[in-house]
C-alpha cells in the first residue's frame, strides 16, 4: 500500500513540474534542467560546474581561475550532506564539494539555465550532474 502512495506523490510532483530528482538529498544546491538535462545548481539557479584538473577534497582553480570560476563557498556553519562536502581553499576559504570534486559557476553564463561554461579550455570543465 505504500509503494502505492509514493508513486502517486511522485507523479502529482512530477506533474507540477517540479524536478524528479527531489527524492535525493540535493544538499547545498538545487537540481535544474538545461539543455544539457538535469544539473546541479547553485541558489539563484546558476549552472554549477566541476574542472578536471581538481583533485578529490582540493581545488586547483584559484587567483585568476576563480575570478572566471567562482567557487560555490560554504557558509562557516555549514553541514556536509549526503555527497555534500566542504573542501578548504588556498585562500582559507571553504567551498563546496559534490562527491569529493569542488564546484564553481561561470562568469561567462547570463542567467539561470546557461551553460556555456561545458566544455571550455579544452574540455577541462564540465557542468555537475546529479
Amino acid at each position: 500500500m505504500r509503494p502505492i502512495l509514493l508513486a502517486a506523490a511522485a507523479v502529482a510532483i512530477i506533474g507540477l513540474g517540479v524536478v524528479p530528482a527531489l527524492a535525493q538529498d540535493t544538499g547545498p544546491v538545487k537540481v535544474g534542467q538545461t539543455s544539457l538535462g538535469p544539473t546541479l545548481t547553485n541558489s539563484q539557479g546558476m549552472t554549477l560546474y566541476t574542472f578536471n584538473r581538481d583533485m578529490t577534497g582540493y581545488s586547483n582553480c584559484n587567483a585568476q581561475c576563480a575570478i572566471a570560476w567562482p567557487p560555490m563557498l560554504a557558509d562557516i556553519d555549514a553541514k556536509v550532506v549526503a555527497d555534500w562536502s566542504i573542501i578548504p581553499r588556498d585562500d582559507g576559504k571553504r567551498q563546496w564539494a559534490f562527491k569529493g570534486k569542488a564546484v564553481y559557476t561561470w562568469s561567462k553564463d547570463a542567467k539561470p539555465g546557461d551553460t556555456t561554461g561545458d566544455g571550455a579550455d579544452g574540455g577541462k570543465w564540465h557542468i555537475a550532474k546529479p
